[in-house]
């Protein structure tokens, strides 16, 4: 018999520390109201933000295209799985974000892990910001290249970096929206030291693709930047445009060199084609309704505005993402249960996935939440403290 007491007692300590995650299932399609584990609720934790993950013409293309293409690509993209639909979504990608081409990645990890891996090798050096997504860190940490983490969105610090190292090639990498904190990265101040360090920089605008910028095109666009500025634009389909998958834009030569020489790239079945359409009726969506984005950051400044009035401690973010730091992971689990006894779903997000001492309620709005609803989130953040407060006061 196999003898797991060395993962048994990894999963005892884990739950000791109340940081054990579980699966929630979910019964319905995204939207601002869902059944889950077999509950109505109220959903503030999808980063569905523009509500077009069940919106019909997303829905409509992926059916027919799934009618004509089928359901499974079949093979890697370098085989025989690179679709006309593939190849209409790259160039739609490219076109949206200003740059020569963009490559389709099955996954925003995948595209994270086979980037930076193919870009980079040993004698290099990669720097990153110390709360990038760990899809970013754990490219670093596999690529071959010398590794070090620069302080959150402290551009002295990435100086000092880059000033301490000597290497063959340096690579800045930093998200554009932080996931967990929601704040945006000083994209500018950071693009121009990378030129003056002849340094390659790469954003990854999972957050920011959909929701900022003039027609959506992401935290880069919002800051003014070119293809020059920033070479290496990263972005995903799952959050604000409701698909899934991923993409790289840039210039002929990054793109050509990432087919050639990134392995989750190459050794990957492609993404469904009739994903690449419904992807491609999203994007569609996502410039022509700009209402979406107002919508969502009418509700934004609702919520904060309401949250400010309750004493509410939030953190410094202008994106959909508007985490409230609770700091002890069990109090995080309490609040998020208490808001689920009154018919809204927010996620209580702890250690690993943040430091130590900073578990949050992750609370994100989306264009399809109503101002009702929004005010519905506020009540009951304010009756889920209150409760929380009292009977703490007993415990003590």
């Amino acid at each position: 018999m196999t003898d797991w007491s060395r993962l048994t007692n990894r999963l005892a300590q884990r739950q000791q520390q109340q940081l054990m995650r579980q699966r929630n299932t979910l019964e319905t399609a995204q939207s601002a109201k869902i059944i889950c584990n077999g509950e109505k609720l109220l959903n503030f934790c999808s980063n569905d933000y523009l509500g077009l993950a069940n919106h019909p013409k997303v829905v409509a293309a992926l059916q027919q295209a799934a009618e004509k293409y089928g359901v499974g690509s079949g093979a890697s993209h370098l085989v025989n799985g690179h679709s006309t639909l593939h190849h209409q979504l790259e160039e739609a990608l490219a076109e949206f974000t200003g740059r020569q081409r963009a490559l389709l990645f099955s996954t925003g990890y995948m595209a994270n892990v086979g980037v930076i891996s193919a870009l980079v090798e040993k004698g290099d050096l990669v720097l990153q910001d110390k709360l990038n997504h760990a899809s970013l860190i754990d490219g670093g940490l596999l690529s071959g290249a010398r590794f070090t983490r620069y302080l959150h969105n402290d551009v002295a610090s990435l100086t000092k970096k880059l000033q301490q190292h000597q290497a063959g090639q340096q690579l800045i990498v930093t998200d554009g929206v932080f996931s967990m904190d929601g704040d945006i990265a000083p994209l500018t101040e950071i693009a121009a030291l990378a030129k003056q360090h002849n340094a390659w920089l790469m954003v990854d605008d999972a957050h920011g693709i959909g929701c900022l910028g003039p027609n959506g095109e992401g935290a880069v666009a919002e800051a003014g930047l070119s293809t020059d500025d920033v070479p290496i634009l990263v972005g995903t389909f799952g959050k604000a445009l409701g698909t899934a998958g991923a993409f790289v834009a840039g210039d002929e030569v990054l793109i050509e060199s990432l087919i050639q020489f990134a392995r989750p790239y190459i050794y990957t079945t492609a993404m469904p084609p009739a994903i690449a359409a419904a992807t491609l009726a999203s994007l569609k969506l996502v410039q022509t309704e700009s209402w979406r984005r107002e919508k969502l950051q009418q509700n934004i400044s609702q919520f904060r505005s309401g949250a400010s009035q309750l004493g509410l401690q939030l953190m410094e973010s202008t994106t959909a993402i508007q985490p409230i730091v609770v700091g002890d992971a069990e109090a995080a689990l309490k609040l998020s249960q208490q808001l689920k006894s009154q018919g809204v779903m927010v996620t209580a997000i702890r250690p690993p996935t943040v430091p130590a001492g900073t578990a949050r309620l992750r609370i994100t709005l989306s264009a399809s939440h109503s101002e009702q609803q929004v005010n519905q989130l506020l009540e009951s953040l304010e009756q889920a403290c209150k409760q929380f407060k009292a009977t703490s006061s007993q415990l003590n």
